[in-house]
């Protein structure tokens, strides 16, 4: 999710690089997020929704991740 943290962080890669902050962020989604897109708060909102509600009954105890396909790769 791209937080002020994670912009700092984007905004200090681009500048060490002498690159523009949008360069810096496809090098971060290109090493680190293969859907090379950050969650959004909606999508984690949606998530929440879904765990709250009954639907996922049965699958207790699973951790359920919002990282843009990272965890598989």
């Amino acid at each position: 999710m791209l937080t002020p943290l994670v912009q700092e962080q984007i905004d200090d890669w681009a500048a060490r690089a002498r690159i523009t902050p949008a360069e810096a962020k496809l090098r971060l989604f290109d090493e680190k997020q293969p859907s090379l897109e950050f969650a959004t708060p909606e999508q984690s909102g949606r998530l929440a929704a879904f765990l709250c509600s009954v639907a996922p009954d049965p699958v207790p105890g699973k951790t359920l991740g919002i990282d843009g396909r990272w965890t598989p790769q």
